[in-house]
């Protein structure tokens, strides 16, 4: 019954065949997507990935807005908000994903994970994973600001910052968000029929080692009190035995795998979001007879995180 309602629930993240980039030091093993699947539905991440999508649309507006000078109009940036809104699916998301998670597990990573999320404090640790993934974007802010914190120890405090560094959460929230970046770049780029590699270059360049050194300064503090908030209801107990899996080879494994995942997955709806808006702007200027509007560089805000792996 759990095969079969597997294969109902992915059938078309099976049908496709793509092979994304795998985390650096990791060879292919004999993982397959339904094992990998089953790992990615008992850690509920389908739930959590799809939450933090519902933002997404007005996050990409604003990255287009902030470039004054890009000369976009008001119809330009709600083809922008459209795209998004297309782009940023959890089944765009999910073939690419899927295969990547699969691609950097191997099988005693996936069935130590498995058994981990399936314990009582693997399912209590989830629950609160979804919880914290279903806040709205105003609780989120507050949280990350401080403004709306967990009770404060020093062991707590400490707990957290060893969660945050066991998860590479800042890693992870930098290099999607500069993904993001670079992505839309090259599928606007694409959809408007101009030259994608100078797109890429550019982006590039907006994500060298300054930018992220500084992004990853401003999102460490934020995300470890975005952590303490979502665990606040467990015991140092089991802050302490969460650690101790994410510090086993199994959960390091797994840990690879998830921001490998998320990586490609964010990857390509980024592109497609990126395609459809390039062409709309192209249909645009096409429909008015005017060159379209110089391509802007996204200047992402800062973000709210991507929940990750706990």
């Amino acid at each position: 019954m759990v095969r079969f309602s597997l294969l109902i629930l992915l059938a078309p993240v099976l049908a496709v065949a793509a092979t994304p980039p795998r985390a650096p030091g990791v060879a292919r093993s004999g993982v397959d997507i339904e094992t990998a699947a089953t790992v990615y539905l008992a850690a509920e991440l389908r739930t959590q990935v799809r939450a933090s999508l519902a933002t997404m649309p007005e996050k990409v507006r604003q990255m287009f807005t902030q470039d004054q000078g890009s000369g976009l109009s008001v119809e330009h940036l709600d083809a922008v908000t459209a795209a998004a809104k297309r782009g940023f699916q959890i089944a765009v998301f999910e073939p690419l994903a899927l295969r990547a998670f699969a691609d950097n597990l191997d099988a005693s990573s996936a069935r130590k994970s498995l058994a981990f999320f399936s314990s009582d404090l693997g399912r209590r640790m989830v629950a609160a994973d979804v919880e914290l993934a279903g806040l709205d974007e105003s609780t989120t802010d507050k949280i990350m600001k401080g403004d709306l914190t967990a009770p404060e120890t020093p062991a707590r405090d400490a707990l957290a910052g060893q969660l945050e560094r066991d998860t590479l959460s800042t890693d992870s929230a930098v290099d999607i968000y500069l993904r993001i970046g670079k992505a839309l770049a090259v599928g606007t780029a694409i959809g408007a029929g101009m030259d994608p590699i100078a797109a890429g270059d550019r982006a590039t360049k907006i994500g060298d080692a300054s930018a992220r050194a500084e992004l990853q300064k401003d999102l460490q503090a934020p995300l470890r009190r975005y952590i303490a908030y979502g665990y606040r209801d467990l015991s140092d107990e089991d802050l302490q035995r969460f650690a101790q899996f994410l510090e086993s080879t199994p959960g390091k494994r797994f840990v690879l795998a998830y921001n490998a995942a998320m990586d490609a997955g964010f990857d390509a709806m980024g592109r497609r979001c990126g395609e459809r808006i390039g062409e709309a702007w192209r249909e645009m200027a096409e429909a008015e007879a005017t060159p379209p509007p110089a391509l802007a560089e996204p200047t992402p805000p800062v973000p709210s995180p991507t929940p990750s792996p706990r």
